[in-house]
Parts: structure tokens; sequence; C-alpha cells
């Protein structure tokens, strides 16, 4: 079965997951990170090169401060994985979006992860964290105008070169939504869009299959 060799994943719905168990927003999105772990494994199995999973947005930092706290207390932990298991399966983790709002001492960790990860080539693991696609391409944009490149050296090849991540295949989102949201927009042009009708802390590895033999059906033409 052919899969995704760059598959995107927005990771909705641990709050409304929460409210409808009777439980805290805080219970809903520790749920939703122990969920993360799992896919992580069921995607390397099937062979997945390149998994960017859409963690917290540059919106999302309208939230309460409370949450917001809580929110990145739980993406160190998301990051801090055992490392000696990550290593063993060849897990290159990168952290994509505008580090500058971060904690510091999230920062310190993503360096820690990043440079311990850098030589595996098994799979990468992009965490898009403080992440918006317009603003990734704002950024790209500017590097290029830092750079004085010409007017006709500016291509599309040139602008993916300076972005974040690399082009999708397919973008799943759970949460019962049907949009992007800001997310790799720019990478997504081609992509193949699998919206679930179920929140991120129900998701499981039969959901994954459904998904992936229905990319496997789909005939990806880009325009031809």
């Amino acid at each position: 079965m052919k899969t995704p060799n760059h598959l995107g994943i927005i990771l909705d719905g641990n709050r409304r997951w929460a409210k409808e168990n009777g439980l805290s927003a805080f219970e809903g999105h520790k749920k939703g990170l122990e969920k993360i772990k799992k896919v992580v494994g069921w995607c390397q199995k099937e062979k997945v090169k390149v998994l960017t999973l859409f963690v917290f947005s540059t919106e999302n930092w309208n939230r309460s401060k409370k949450e917001v706290s809580y929110l990145m207390k739980l993406a160190k932990k998301a990051l801090d994985f055992d490392l000696t298991q990550i290593l063993k399966q060849g897990i290159r983790i990168k952290v994509i979006g505008e580090r500058d709002n971060l904690p510091d001492f999230l920062k310190t960790v993503i360096e820690r992860v990043e440079k311990k990860t850098k030589k595996n080539k098994k799979m990468i693991l992009n965490f898009a964290l403080s992440y918006g696609g317009r603003g990734e391409i704002v950024a790209a944009v500017k590097k290029i105008i830092k750079d004085k490149t010409p007017l006709n050296k500016v291509t599309e090849k040139l602008i993916s070169k300076n972005l974040w991540a690399s082009d999708l295949d397919m973008i799943i989102r759970t949460g019962k939504e049907q949009r992007l949201s800001n997310f790799l927009i720019w990478q997504a042009a081609y992509s193949e869009l699998y919206f679930l009708d179920k929140y991120w802390p129900d998701f499981n590895k039969k959901d994954l299959s459904i998904a992936f033999k229905n990319y496997d059906n789909r005939q990806r033409r880009f325009g031809k």
C-alpha cells in the first residue's frame, strides 16, 4: 500500500474531548500528548519518512496565560522523549515555528534534542510549535531579501528552499473541523486532505490505517 512520504497532522479537539468527558481542558491536553507518542510509532511502522505535528499555533498565544503555561510544559514533555529510544529508532526531531516567544526552558530543550538527534535519518519528526503558515512564508521572503537575491532569481523553488518544512503529501485533521488553520499552507498546495469526525485523543491506529487506504486509492495528478 502506498503511504505518504510526508504526513502532516493537525491535532485538534483536546479541549472539546475533555469537556464532553467531564474533564478539565488540561486533562484533554495531557491525553493528547499521550496519543502523540503512539502515533509517532504507528507512522514509523507505516514507513512515513517525515511527520509534522501541528501542536501549537501562533494564534494559540491568545489563550489564557494559565493554559498557555501548561501547554508550554506539555511541549517540553512532548520533546523530552526517551532519547535512547529515539536514537535507536533513528528519528530526527526538529521544531518549526517562531521561537522568540517560547520560554527559555523550552528553547533549551529544543536545542538539546535537535542537536542529539540531528544525525538520525530513518524519520524526521517536526513539531510545529508557535507556528503559522503565513508567518513562515514572510520569514522566507525576508531571508531572500536579506540575501540580496536578484528579482529574476526569486522562484517558487527558491521560496520552498527557504521554508521550514518540505511539501506535504497528506494532511489529516481531527477535531470534526474541515480547514487548514494556517498549517503549512505553501507546502499543502497539492496535499491530499483527510478530515476525521473525532477528536485527537480518540484517534487510533485503525483510523490511521483507514486514512492511508484512502490516500492509496486517490490519484495525485498535480494538474496533469
